[in-house]
């Protein structure tokens, strides 16, 4: 009994020992006062590590309020507090061990720190091993933004001890796979970076990419002839190839103190002014120093006469590379590293190529939806009447403002858009079919004079978009759900709007084959198209049918114009960014086929898309090799893709 009595005051005296050990925050507050004081970007790196050092965990607390530039200091004794302003204009102030109030004080008896945006930066880049495993999902995330902008080796080891205890499935998806990026770069551990980078090899994400450029970078080095470099030797160049040139080779050669300079031609002319003597140069008159040739046999002279260094023959310069090797080095020691990460970027290279094609296409086939909606309804009245309506492109205008009226009376973005699809219908195909009755009926079978008409409606019909909504863009609001995109991974994305357009172009799609298919009114028109006396004889007025037509397709063209307004500016103009792209989907598909109309907007989507990726920097050369490609293309194939019979196939 005696004995455990003597053993618990060991221990209770050893407790006490050692919290006296123990510094106090302020304790290492005052350690590190003089640089606190004078603080800058350049001297606070000591203080901020010992403040990290001390393992206090107050310490985050303290940091934070220190960059927040609410740290304050007593100037009675040089003491560090945290300070609120009370009613009467003193200070309450708390210290950092409990945050116990500890008195106050006037204002004049204090010393705000303000730490400028260097010194803030520092401490932000401390207080991340902290906030990793802080209770704060945010700070916990923000913490995980700091170190990926700016990322340490110091920082890996408390990267790795908060992963263990992570709740949240998503900062703990991000804590790992930072961990794997920082292994790669950061570890000491030779077989812990090789498996980090087979763990990621063929990710597609920038910053993998980006990890593994520092590890591959390498430095071009020049050896003599059977002597091997140090380091870990990524490839021997031979001097003339594609990957070193001959000059650059021996360029690398001067460089390294291995070579005499060449003597170039701005050196050679200096040389020669400098020698003038009595307007000769080495007994040679300037006047005939015309030529290249004169010049150099020149400048010989002067070296042979000891006034100028030797010019490098080619023979010269054969000699010095056959002296020499030349490699590049890589700038990791590793070798089973180096290999690794080569392997693991030609997986990712060739799984980025891969998606980039996909990209290709999905942008290309989003495209071609566009040009379908834009042009499905030419191809019916082009088709069907072989009216040439260059008013098109304004039936979509027409739609696409319809929408914007629409919207300023239905605020709901959603419900405005599901009125303003049958609305911009309603509207264009009446204004279709006033055309058709008072201009196009009389011009049947006269194709030039139709043009020429349609054309001053176009007209006439921008003037009057201009005189009511004005020359500036109106918006068309895209409802909220159809912000964004679906993003598949890092390269391959369509917006959700390209997806809605492609949805309504098959929507479409089907819609028109149902009419033509199954409707009274598809029949009728199929019977004119292939027939139209035959259809006459038969029962059937072509004038009702054509005009019906030209009203559907019309009424087709607003529909689009609505949902082409979603994403492009709505101005009085816009029709004319798509009657030439309706015209060739159609002439190339084939006139008046809607599975032809649906063919030539892929060729021709797929086509300008394939022109953008080749030549990004100019989107202009992708529509000028596109009519070009279409010229080409009618020659072999007049008819289009699908060729037609009847009469707008010239039966």
């Amino acid at each position: 009994m005696k004995t455990l009595l003597l053993a618990l005051c060991f221990a209770l005296s050893l407790s006490h020992w050692v919290a006296a050990q123990t510094p106090s925050v302020q304790d290492v507050l005052q350690s590190q006062r003089a640089l606190i004081e004078k603080s800058s970007r350049r001297t606070i790196g000591p203080a901020i590590d010992a403040l990290v050092a001390s393992g206090l965990p107050q310490m985050q607390n303290v940091l934070e309020v220190w960059q927040a530039k609410e740290m304050w200091q007593r100037r009675a004794d040089g003491l560090f507090f945290t300070a609120t302003k009370n009613a009467d204009g003193s200070y309450t102030l708390r210290d950092f061990q409990e945050g116990a109030e500890v008195g106050t004080a006037a204002s004049s008896d204090l010393k705000q720190l303000k730490p400028n945006s260097g010194v803030r930066a520092m401490i932000a880049t401390a207080l991340v091993q902290f906030q990793l495993s802080d209770p704060d999902k945010t700070k916990r995330a923000g913490a995980l933004d700091s170190i990926a902008r700016d990322p340490e080796a110091s920082l890996l080891a408390p990267l790795r001890a908060s992963i263990e205890g992570e709740a949240d499935a998503d900062i703990l998806a991000r804590k790992t796979r930072l961990e794997r990026l920082m292994s790669m770069a950061y570890d000491s551990d030779v077989p812990t970076r090789v498996g980090a980078i087979n763990d990621m090899s063929g990710d597609l994400s920038v910053d993998f990419r980006a990890t593994l450029n520092p590890i591959l970078s390498t430095t071009r080095v020049v050896m003599p002839a059977g002597e091997m470099p140090d380091g870990n030797v990524a490839q021997e160049l031979t001097p003339g190839s594609a990957t070193l040139t001959r000059t650059a080779a021996y360029e690398l050669l001067v460089a390294a103190g291995n070579a005499p300079a060449k003597v170039t031609q701005d050196a050679r002319d200096a040389a020669l002014e400098a020698n003038v003597e009595g307007g000769r140069v080495a007994g040679v008159p300037v006047a005939q120093l015309s030529s290249e040739t004169a010049r150099d046999e020149t400048y010989d002279r002067l070296v042979t006469q000891g006034l100028a260094v030797p010019r490098i023959s080619g023979d010269d310069v054969d000699a010095r590379l056959e002296a020499y090797r030349f490699y590049d080095v890589y700038a990791e020691p590793s070798a089973d590293v180096t290999q690794a990460a080569e392997a693991a970027l030609a997986a990712s290279q060739t799984r980025v190529a891969v998606s980039q094609a996909a990209d290709l296409g999905l942008d290309a086939l989003s495209l071609a939806s566009i040009y379908f909606l834009a042009a499905i309804g030419l191809a019916i009245t082009f088709g069907v009447m072989g009216v040439i309506n260059m008013a098109h492109g304004e039936f979509i205008m027409m739609g696409a403002y319809t929408g914007y009226v629409v919207q300023q009376f239905v605020p709901n973005h959603t419900a405005s858009i599901l009125i303003a699809v049958p609305l911009a219908f309603a509207v264009t195909f009446a204004a279709g079919v006033a055309l058709e009755r008072l201009v196009v009926r009389w011009l049947y079978h006269r194709p030039l004079e139709t043009l020429l008409a349609t054309f001053g409606v176009s007209i006439a019909l921008q003037q009057l978009a201009k005189n009511i909504f004005g020359t500036q863009a109106r918006p068309l609001t895209a409802p909220a759900w159809l912000d964004g995109a679906w993003v598949i991974n890092d390269v391959v994305s369509i917006s959700f709007i390209r997806i809605a357009i492609f949805i309504l172009a098959l929507l479409f799609l089907g819609l028109f084959l149902f009419i033509m298919k199954r409707t009274r009114l598809g029949l009728e028109t199929r019977a004119v198209t292939q027939n139209p006396a035959m259809a006459a004889s038969m029962g059937i007025n072509p004038d009702r049918v054509n005009m019906l037509t030209f009203g559907l397709g019309s009424g087709i063209a607003g529909i689009a114009g609505v949902a082409i307004g979603l994403f492009a500016k709505v101005t009085s103009e816009m029709g004319n960014d798509y009657i030439v792209q309706s015209f060739m989907t159609v002439v190339v598909g084939g006139v008046g086929n809607i599975w032809g109309t649906l063919a030539g907007a892929a060729m021709i989507g797929g086509f300008q898309k394939g022109v953008e990726f080749l030549n990004p920097s100019n989107t202009l050369a992708a529509q000028t090799y596109m009519i070009i490609f279409i010229i080409i293309f009618i020659q072999f194939r007049p008819r289009g893709i699908i060729a037609l019979k009847g009469r707008a196939a010239g039966d």
